[in-house]
């Protein structure tokens, strides 16, 4: 983290000294950008002059004493308080009065680290994300003493270095890592609850959402080992929010050292680093298909109608199915067997299909059984949803199939940042593309779902499972009920 920091500052023309507890660190990390630069010229990227100049800007300090000088210091070693507090009470003896200190950390406050200054205003948090170079988003945060000025000058100093900033306030995970709690948890909740395995899981939130990589997929990425202290102390950080909690799954596979990619082993196996995915299993061959009769409640529900007939199903329109229909439901927020019992529809005959996204929108169509549903009429609704060549993942009973539940949660932990006033809505947005690459910002995300629809599907998770996790922020609510858009302010 230090030397991307430090080569992005060489580049924008600062004179940047390094420091480091073992000095032959510092030598490795000039050797490493003298690489990095030399890569550079060989693609044509910046001239030999210009790597030059910035290896000439590298500076080895010998000490702290070295950084008296300097008009901004910035913190990056390691993630424990004591650490970072002893650091910084020896910078405020060395450095000028108006000089900017700053820390990196990603998970231990600001204000707590500037606690023992005697001018804990000049400390504010600067959180780069890795690879430094290439991801270009920096959390700016305000500790509880922080000076706006400071957050300022280092705002307009992330922008000379090409780098977005992004203000936040000083709480627990502060933007990004805050926001990106619900992709990873809901998805382990999900495969705990053996709705679907891993693969499929991943397949689903990939084709149904755009996400670049599933979340066992980012899991392997980052590694357990990384990722699962990060889980426990931001649920810890928060007095155990149930929004945030953590799951067995992961603290069970991390302590088997089942870490990731990085071992060969994760949520998938690695063969000379490729992932060994299952292959989905095949569409059932089936002979003559059922007349399929679609319930009134089932979302878009004249869009599924068109659906089905598109795919040359048997469309039955009387108020009630025959006794050979195959029943398709559309629930948002319950699981089928809600549905089946509160509208007395056959289970054994009972499907559901999420429609919480336009089928058009999506490359994979998500289909639900209920633990009575009978086999051959699973493979017949399976068979006529695939006749297009849309794959179609069949997945266990689960209130909000996977798409919705796991949206609801994104959409409504980033809703809930704003309500706390943690940030402003477009710098979430900005921050969460940015440091996460989802997609959209999560506040698009839910504006293009309809935030009425996610406000139904949390209230009927919050429900169904009696969780508070799922309980709807404020803001969503409030603006879910308004008609207005997730990304609206108050004026004032």
């Amino acid at each position: 983290m230090g030397r991307g920091i430090a080569q992005i500052a060489a580049q924008a023309g600062c004179v940047v000294h390094l420091l480091d507890a073992r000095p032959e660190a510092v030598q490795a990390a000039l050797a490493a950008l003298r690489e990095t630069w030399d890569k550079l010229v060989a693609k044509g990227r910046m001239t030999a002059d210009e790597a030059a100049a910035c290896l000439q800007r590298l500076a080895p300090a010998a000490g702290v004493e070295a950084l008296a000088g300097c008009d901004l210091v910035i913190e990056a070693i390691v993630e424990r308080l004591d650490a970072k507090q002893a650091l910084f009470a020896q910078l405020e003896d060395i450095v000028g009065q108006d000089a900017v200190l700053a820390t990196n950390t990603s998970s231990l406050s600001v204000t707590a680290i500037g606690s023992r200054l005697r001018a804990p205003q000049r400390l504010a948090g600067f959180h780069f994300f890795n690879p430094v170079p290439l991801m270009k988003v920096v959390e700016v945060v305000s500790g509880l003493k922080t000076d706006p000025g400071v957050t300022q000058r280092l705002a307009a100093f992330a922008r000379e270095l090409g780098h977005t900033p992004v203000m936040a306030q000083d709480t627990p995970g502060f933007i990004v890592n805050h926001a990106g709690r619900g992709y990873i948890t809901e998805a382990l909740r999900i495969a705990g609850e053996r709705v679907a395995d891993f693969a499929t899981i991943d397949r689903i939130l990939k084709d149904q959402v755009g996400f670049r990589l599933g979340p066992f997929e980012l899991l392997d990425l980052t590694a357990l080992d990384v990722s699962q202290p990060v889980m426990e102390s931001i649920y810890h950080q928060y007095y155990e929010e149930p929004r945030f909690r953590p799951s067995v799954i992961a603290a069970q596979r991390l302590a088997g050292g089942v870490v990731g990619r990085k071992v060969g082993e994760g949520f998938y196996r690695y063969v000379d680093g490729q992932a060994q995915v299952p292959p989905e299993p095949p569409v059932p061959v089936v002979g003559a298909l059922p007349p399929v009769w679609v319930a009134p409640s089932a979302c878009r529900r004249e869009a599924l109608l068109q659906l089905l007939h598109g795919l040359g199903a048997t469309i039955e329109t009387a108020a009630q199915p025959s006794e050979q229909a195959l029943i398709v439901v559309a629930p948002l927020g319950d699981d089928v067997t809600t549905v089946a019992a509160q509208e007395q529809l056959d289970p054994g005959r009972t499907v559901g299909l999420d429609m919480l996204l336009p089928d058009g929108a999506v490359k994979r169509r998500v289909l639900a059984t209920n633990p009575a549903t009978r086999p051959e009429m699973r493979a017949a609704a399976q068979a006529l949803l695939a006749r297009d060549g849309k794959p179609v993942s069949v997945i266990r009973d689960s209130g909000g199939f996977v798409t919705q539940r796991t949206l609801a949660t994104i959409v409504n932990i980033a809703a809930d940042i704003c309500q706390q006033g943690i940030c402003t809505p477009t710098d979430l947005e900005t921050a969460v593309t940015l440091g996460l690459g989802y997609p959209q910002g999560p506040l698009a995300m839910g504006d293009a779902m309809g935030p009425d629809r996610l406000l139904t599907v949390l209230t009927r998770l919050q429900a169904l499972y009696g969780d508070p996790r799922y309980r709807p922020s404020p803001w969503l609510r409030r603006r879910a009920q308004l008609g207005l858009s997730l990304l609206h302010a108050e004026e004032g």
